[in-house]
Protein backbone atom coordinates (compact mmCIF):
# COMPACT_ATOMS: atom_id res chain seq x y z
CA UNK A 1 0.00 0.00 0.00
CA UNK A 2 1.25 3.49 -0.87
CA UNK A 3 2.37 5.70 1.98
CA UNK A 4 -0.35 7.78 3.57
CA UNK A 5 -0.49 11.40 2.55
CA UNK A 6 -0.33 13.90 5.38
CA UNK A 7 -3.20 16.31 4.85
CA UNK A 8 -4.21 19.50 6.65
CA UNK A 9 -7.41 21.50 6.33
CA UNK A 10 -7.58 25.28 6.04
CA UNK A 11 -11.02 26.32 7.24
CA UNK A 12 -13.00 24.66 10.02
CA UNK A 13 -16.46 25.99 9.24
CA UNK A 14 -19.47 23.85 8.38
CA UNK A 15 -18.03 22.49 5.11
CA UNK A 16 -14.52 22.26 6.53
CA UNK A 17 -15.73 19.95 9.29
CA UNK A 18 -17.50 17.79 6.70
CA UNK A 19 -14.18 17.51 4.88
CA UNK A 20 -12.41 16.52 8.10
CA UNK A 21 -14.95 13.77 8.73
CA UNK A 22 -14.50 12.42 5.20
CA UNK A 23 -10.70 12.54 5.46
CA UNK A 24 -10.79 10.55 8.70
CA UNK A 25 -12.89 7.93 6.89
CA UNK A 26 -10.18 7.76 4.21
CA UNK A 27 -7.63 6.59 6.78
CA UNK A 28 -6.03 4.17 4.30
CA UNK A 29 -4.80 7.03 2.09
CA UNK A 30 -4.73 10.12 4.32
CA UNK A 31 -3.38 11.06 7.72
CA UNK A 32 -5.24 14.13 8.98
CA UNK A 33 -2.62 16.09 10.87
CA UNK A 34 -4.79 19.05 11.84
CA UNK A 35 -6.39 22.27 10.70
CA UNK A 36 -6.21 26.03 10.93
CA UNK A 37 -9.05 28.51 11.29
CA UNK A 38 -8.64 32.04 12.71
CA UNK A 39 -12.20 31.88 14.03
CA UNK A 40 -11.84 30.60 17.59
CA UNK A 41 -15.41 29.27 17.73
CA UNK A 42 -14.89 27.20 14.57
CA UNK A 43 -11.54 25.99 15.83
CA UNK A 44 -12.97 24.84 19.18
CA UNK A 45 -15.84 23.01 17.46
CA UNK A 46 -13.47 21.13 15.17
CA UNK A 47 -10.96 20.32 17.91
CA UNK A 48 -13.68 19.04 20.22
CA UNK A 49 -15.43 17.03 17.49
CA UNK A 50 -12.40 15.32 15.97
CA UNK A 51 -9.69 15.56 18.62
CA UNK A 52 -7.12 16.81 16.12
CA UNK A 53 -4.52 19.53 16.34
CA UNK A 54 -5.47 23.18 15.76
CA UNK A 55 -2.47 24.95 14.19
CA UNK A 56 -1.74 28.57 15.11
CA UNK A 57 -1.41 29.82 11.53
CA UNK A 58 -1.76 28.68 7.94
CA UNK A 59 1.99 28.65 7.25
CA UNK A 60 2.80 26.17 10.01
CA UNK A 61 0.01 23.83 8.85
CA UNK A 62 1.16 23.98 5.23
CA UNK A 63 4.74 23.19 6.22
CA UNK A 64 3.61 20.09 8.14
CA UNK A 65 1.67 18.31 5.41
CA UNK A 66 1.83 16.88 1.88
CA UNK A 67 -1.68 17.98 0.84
CA UNK A 68 -3.56 21.15 1.76
CA UNK A 69 -7.37 21.04 1.71
CA UNK A 70 -8.66 24.61 1.28
CA UNK A 71 -12.19 25.08 2.61
CA UNK A 72 -11.95 28.76 3.47
CA UNK A 73 -14.22 31.59 2.25
CA UNK A 74 -13.69 32.22 -1.47
CA UNK A 75 -11.97 35.55 -0.82
CA UNK A 76 -9.12 33.65 0.84
CA UNK A 77 -8.72 30.89 -1.77
CA UNK A 78 -6.00 32.56 -3.83
CA UNK A 79 -3.82 33.49 -0.86
CA UNK A 80 -4.14 30.02 0.69
CA UNK A 81 -3.55 28.14 -2.56
CA UNK A 82 -0.58 30.32 -3.49
CA UNK A 83 1.02 29.64 -0.12
CA UNK A 84 0.51 25.88 -0.48
CA UNK A 85 1.67 25.64 -4.09
CA UNK A 86 4.76 27.78 -3.51
CA UNK A 87 5.54 25.41 -0.63
CA UNK A 88 5.36 22.52 -3.16
CA UNK A 89 2.23 21.01 -1.61
CA UNK A 90 -0.61 19.32 -3.48
CA UNK A 91 -3.91 21.16 -3.14
CA UNK A 92 -7.62 20.51 -2.97
CA UNK A 93 -9.53 23.79 -3.29
CA UNK A 94 -13.25 24.29 -2.94
CA UNK A 95 -15.29 26.01 -5.64
CA UNK A 96 -15.38 28.69 -6.87
CA UNK A 97 -11.67 28.26 -7.37
CA UNK A 98 -10.86 31.96 -6.80
CA UNK A 99 -12.47 35.39 -6.91
CA UNK A 100 -11.14 36.31 -10.35
CA UNK A 101 -10.01 34.55 -13.51
CA UNK A 102 -6.64 36.33 -13.21
CA UNK A 103 -6.09 34.70 -9.81
CA UNK A 104 -7.12 31.30 -11.18
CA UNK A 105 -4.76 31.57 -14.14
CA UNK A 106 -1.94 32.57 -11.80
CA UNK A 107 -2.57 29.37 -9.82
CA UNK A 108 -2.39 27.35 -13.05
CA UNK A 109 1.01 28.86 -13.80
CA UNK A 110 2.28 28.36 -10.23
CA UNK A 111 1.12 24.73 -10.10
CA UNK A 112 2.89 23.93 -13.38
CA UNK A 113 6.10 25.52 -12.11
CA UNK A 114 5.83 23.64 -8.80
CA UNK A 115 4.85 20.31 -10.38
CA UNK A 116 2.04 19.72 -7.88
CA UNK A 117 -1.50 18.38 -8.30
CA UNK A 118 -4.43 20.73 -7.75
CA UNK A 119 -8.05 19.59 -7.76
CA UNK A 120 -11.12 21.87 -7.60
CA UNK A 121 -14.14 20.89 -5.52
CA UNK A 122 -16.87 20.70 -8.14
CA UNK A 123 -18.48 17.92 -6.15
CA UNK A 124 -21.41 17.22 -8.49
CA UNK A 125 -18.99 15.50 -10.87
CA UNK A 126 -18.85 12.78 -8.21
CA UNK A 127 -22.58 12.62 -7.56
CA UNK A 128 -23.54 8.95 -8.04
CA UNK A 129 -26.61 9.88 -10.14
CA UNK A 130 -24.40 11.80 -12.58
CA UNK A 131 -21.79 9.05 -12.56
CA UNK A 132 -24.51 6.53 -13.48
CA UNK A 133 -25.49 8.35 -16.70
CA UNK A 134 -22.17 9.86 -17.84
CA UNK A 135 -21.63 7.20 -20.50
CA UNK A 136 -25.04 7.96 -22.04
CA UNK A 137 -24.39 11.70 -22.42
CA UNK A 138 -23.27 12.05 -26.02
CA UNK A 139 -23.46 15.45 -27.70
CA UNK A 140 -26.53 16.89 -25.95
CA UNK A 141 -28.17 19.65 -27.95
CA UNK A 142 -30.23 21.25 -25.20
CA UNK A 143 -29.67 21.22 -21.43
CA UNK A 144 -31.99 22.56 -18.75
CA UNK A 145 -30.98 22.88 -15.10
CA UNK A 146 -32.77 23.95 -11.92
CA UNK A 147 -30.77 24.39 -8.72
CA UNK A 148 -33.02 25.79 -6.02
CA UNK A 149 -32.29 26.12 -2.32
CA UNK A 150 -33.95 27.49 0.76
CA UNK A 151 -32.38 30.65 2.13
CA UNK A 152 -29.30 30.17 4.29
CA UNK A 153 -27.32 33.26 5.37
CA UNK A 154 -24.14 31.14 5.43
CA UNK A 155 -23.86 31.18 1.63
CA UNK A 156 -24.44 34.87 0.96
CA UNK A 157 -20.79 35.93 0.82
CA UNK A 158 -21.00 35.32 -2.96
CA UNK A 159 -23.83 35.63 -5.48
CA UNK A 160 -26.13 32.71 -6.27
CA UNK A 161 -24.23 32.26 -9.55
CA UNK A 162 -20.93 31.56 -7.79
CA UNK A 163 -22.62 29.72 -4.93
CA UNK A 164 -25.04 27.43 -6.82
CA UNK A 165 -25.19 27.92 -10.59
CA UNK A 166 -21.46 27.32 -11.01
CA UNK A 167 -22.05 23.63 -10.21
CA UNK A 168 -24.23 23.30 -13.30
CA UNK A 169 -21.92 25.43 -15.41
CA UNK A 170 -19.10 22.99 -14.65
CA UNK A 171 -21.30 19.97 -15.47
CA UNK A 172 -22.35 21.51 -18.80
CA UNK A 173 -18.78 22.36 -19.79
CA UNK A 174 -17.54 18.90 -18.83
CA UNK A 175 -20.33 17.06 -20.67
CA UNK A 176 -20.13 19.05 -23.89
CA UNK A 177 -16.40 19.74 -24.01
CA UNK A 178 -17.38 23.08 -25.58
CA UNK A 179 -16.82 26.74 -24.83
CA UNK A 180 -19.43 29.41 -24.24
CA UNK A 181 -20.09 31.44 -27.40
CA UNK A 182 -22.91 33.69 -26.23
CA UNK A 183 -24.46 34.33 -22.81
CA UNK A 184 -27.57 36.18 -21.74
CA UNK A 185 -28.67 36.40 -18.12
CA UNK A 186 -30.80 38.22 -15.57
CA UNK A 187 -31.04 38.10 -11.80
CA UNK A 188 -32.19 39.90 -8.71
CA UNK A 189 -31.08 40.45 -5.12
CA UNK A 190 -34.02 39.88 -2.78
CA UNK A 191 -32.71 39.05 0.70
CA UNK A 192 -29.00 39.78 0.35
CA UNK A 193 -26.70 42.31 -1.32
CA UNK A 194 -25.89 40.05 -4.27
CA UNK A 195 -28.26 38.21 -6.66
CA UNK A 196 -30.35 35.53 -4.94
CA UNK A 197 -32.09 34.24 -8.04
CA UNK A 198 -30.68 34.05 -11.55
CA UNK A 199 -31.39 32.67 -15.00
CA UNK A 200 -28.85 32.26 -17.78
CA UNK A 201 -28.95 31.07 -21.35
CA UNK A 202 -25.59 29.79 -22.54
CA UNK A 203 -25.00 29.07 -26.23
CA UNK A 204 -21.96 26.85 -26.73
CA UNK A 205 -19.68 26.82 -29.75
CA UNK A 206 -20.73 23.26 -30.65
CA UNK A 207 -24.36 24.33 -31.10
CA UNK A 208 -25.66 23.14 -27.72
CA UNK A 209 -27.87 25.54 -25.76
CA UNK A 210 -28.18 25.44 -21.96
CA UNK A 211 -30.83 27.17 -19.86
CA UNK A 212 -29.88 27.46 -16.19
CA UNK A 213 -31.93 28.63 -13.22
CA UNK A 214 -30.53 29.04 -9.71
CA UNK A 215 -32.22 30.36 -6.58
CA UNK A 216 -31.39 30.46 -2.88
CA UNK A 217 -34.77 31.85 -1.83
CA UNK A 218 -37.00 28.92 -2.77
CA UNK A 219 -39.52 27.14 -0.57
CA UNK A 220 -38.01 23.75 -1.36
CA UNK A 221 -34.68 22.36 -2.49
CA UNK A 222 -34.21 21.10 -6.03
CA UNK A 223 -31.14 20.08 -8.05
CA UNK A 224 -32.25 18.68 -11.40
CA UNK A 225 -30.72 18.64 -14.87
CA UNK A 226 -32.25 17.43 -18.12
CA UNK A 227 -30.18 16.59 -21.17
CA UNK A 228 -31.75 16.30 -24.64
CA UNK A 229 -29.80 14.68 -27.46
CA UNK A 230 -30.55 12.78 -30.65
CA UNK A 231 -32.80 9.84 -29.79
CA UNK A 232 -32.37 10.26 -26.03
CA UNK A 233 -33.54 12.23 -23.00
CA UNK A 234 -31.60 11.93 -19.76
CA UNK A 235 -32.73 13.31 -16.41
CA UNK A 236 -30.50 13.62 -13.34
CA UNK A 237 -31.75 14.46 -9.86
CA UNK A 238 -28.60 15.44 -8.01
CA UNK A 239 -30.47 15.94 -4.74
CA UNK A 240 -32.45 12.69 -4.59
CA UNK A 241 -29.64 10.83 -6.40
CA UNK A 242 -31.91 9.44 -9.08
CA UNK A 243 -31.61 9.27 -12.86
CA UNK A 244 -33.76 8.29 -15.81
CA UNK A 245 -32.76 7.50 -19.37
CA UNK A 246 -35.30 7.49 -22.19
CA UNK A 247 -33.96 6.29 -25.53
CA UNK A 248 -35.48 5.74 -28.96
CA UNK A 249 -34.38 2.80 -31.08
CA UNK A 250 -35.01 2.09 -34.75
CA UNK A 251 -37.43 -0.80 -35.36
CA UNK A 252 -36.71 -3.18 -38.19
CA UNK A 253 -39.86 -4.90 -39.41
CA UNK A 254 -43.10 -4.92 -37.47
CA UNK A 255 -42.97 -3.47 -33.96
CA UNK A 256 -43.44 -5.71 -30.92
CA UNK A 257 -47.09 -5.24 -29.85
CA UNK A 258 -45.97 -5.18 -26.18
CA UNK A 259 -43.29 -2.53 -26.64
CA UNK A 260 -43.76 1.22 -26.32
CA UNK A 261 -43.42 2.72 -29.79
CA UNK A 262 -43.84 6.03 -31.55
CA UNK A 263 -45.15 6.38 -35.09
CA UNK A 264 -42.95 8.81 -37.00
CA UNK A 265 -45.30 9.04 -39.97
CA UNK A 266 -46.28 6.95 -42.96
CA UNK A 267 -42.88 7.03 -44.63
CA UNK A 268 -40.62 7.14 -41.58
CA UNK A 269 -41.60 3.99 -39.72
CA UNK A 270 -41.60 3.44 -35.97
CA UNK A 271 -39.16 3.80 -33.11
CA UNK A 272 -39.19 1.87 -29.87
CA UNK A 273 -39.01 3.85 -26.65
CA UNK A 274 -36.74 2.32 -24.01
CA UNK A 275 -36.91 3.39 -20.36
CA UNK A 276 -34.01 2.82 -18.01
CA UNK A 277 -33.78 3.84 -14.36
CA UNK A 278 -30.26 2.99 -13.18
CA UNK A 279 -29.68 1.66 -9.68
CA UNK A 280 -27.71 4.40 -7.92
CA UNK A 281 -25.20 3.22 -5.31
CA UNK A 282 -24.95 4.92 -1.92
CA UNK A 283 -21.78 6.99 -2.03
CA UNK A 284 -20.34 10.13 -0.45
CA UNK A 285 -19.35 12.54 -3.22
CA UNK A 286 -17.06 14.68 -1.03
CA UNK A 287 -15.24 11.60 0.21
CA UNK A 288 -14.95 10.32 -3.36
CA UNK A 289 -13.48 13.57 -4.70
CA UNK A 290 -10.89 13.66 -1.90
CA UNK A 291 -10.02 10.01 -2.59
CA UNK A 292 -9.62 10.78 -6.29
CA UNK A 293 -6.97 13.39 -5.49
CA UNK A 294 -5.00 10.82 -3.48
CA UNK A 295 -5.13 8.41 -6.46
CA UNK A 296 -4.03 11.20 -8.77
CA UNK A 297 -1.01 11.98 -6.57
CA UNK A 298 0.03 8.33 -6.14
CA UNK A 299 -0.32 7.50 -9.86
CA UNK A 300 0.98 10.86 -11.13
CA UNK A 301 -2.26 11.17 -13.06
CA UNK A 302 -4.50 14.10 -13.89
CA UNK A 303 -7.04 15.51 -11.40
CA UNK A 304 -10.60 14.59 -12.30
CA UNK A 305 -11.54 18.26 -11.88
CA UNK A 306 -8.45 20.26 -12.79
CA UNK A 307 -7.52 23.86 -12.15
CA UNK A 308 -8.25 24.48 -15.81
CA UNK A 309 -11.76 23.04 -15.34
CA UNK A 310 -12.36 25.23 -12.31
CA UNK A 311 -11.06 28.27 -14.17
CA UNK A 312 -13.35 27.69 -17.16
CA UNK A 313 -16.38 27.33 -14.89
CA UNK A 314 -15.40 30.49 -13.00
CA UNK A 315 -14.92 32.49 -16.20
CA UNK A 316 -18.35 31.52 -17.54
CA UNK A 317 -19.92 32.29 -14.14
CA UNK A 318 -18.29 35.73 -14.15
CA UNK A 319 -19.63 36.35 -17.67
CA UNK A 320 -23.10 35.43 -16.39
CA UNK A 321 -22.70 37.98 -13.59
CA UNK A 322 -21.55 40.60 -16.09
CA UNK A 323 -24.63 40.02 -18.24
CA UNK A 324 -26.86 40.11 -15.17
CA UNK A 325 -25.46 43.51 -14.26
CA UNK A 326 -26.71 44.80 -17.61
CA UNK A 327 -30.26 43.60 -16.90
CA UNK A 328 -30.96 44.65 -13.32
CA UNK A 329 -34.43 43.75 -12.05
CA UNK A 330 -35.91 46.63 -10.04
CA UNK A 331 -37.82 45.36 -7.01
CA UNK A 332 -38.79 48.62 -5.30
CA UNK A 333 -41.52 50.51 -7.25
CA UNK A 334 -40.24 53.75 -5.70
CA UNK A 335 -36.87 53.22 -7.38
CA UNK A 336 -36.70 54.48 -10.95
CA UNK A 337 -34.32 52.87 -13.44
CA UNK A 338 -31.59 55.02 -14.99
CA UNK A 339 -32.41 56.78 -18.25
CA UNK A 340 -30.33 54.37 -20.33
CA UNK A 341 -31.98 51.30 -18.71
CA UNK A 342 -33.44 48.91 -21.28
Amino acid sequence: MADKLKIGVLGAGHLGRIHMKCILELFEVYELIGFFDPDQANAKLAADQFGIMAFHNAKSLVEACDVVDIVTPTANHFESASLAIRSLKHVFIEKPVTNTSEEARTLIRLSKEAGVKVQVGHVERFNPAFQAVKEYLKQPRFIETHRLAQFNPRGTDVSVVLDLMIHDIDIILSVTGANARRISASGVAVLSDTPDIANARIELDNGCVANLTASRISLKNMRKSRFFQKDAYISVDFLQKEAEIVRMKEIVGDPDPFSVTIDLGSDKGHKEILFDKPVIPETNAIRDELASLARCIHTNGFPEVSLQDGTRALEVALQVLEKMAQHVLIQDPEVQPPKDFN
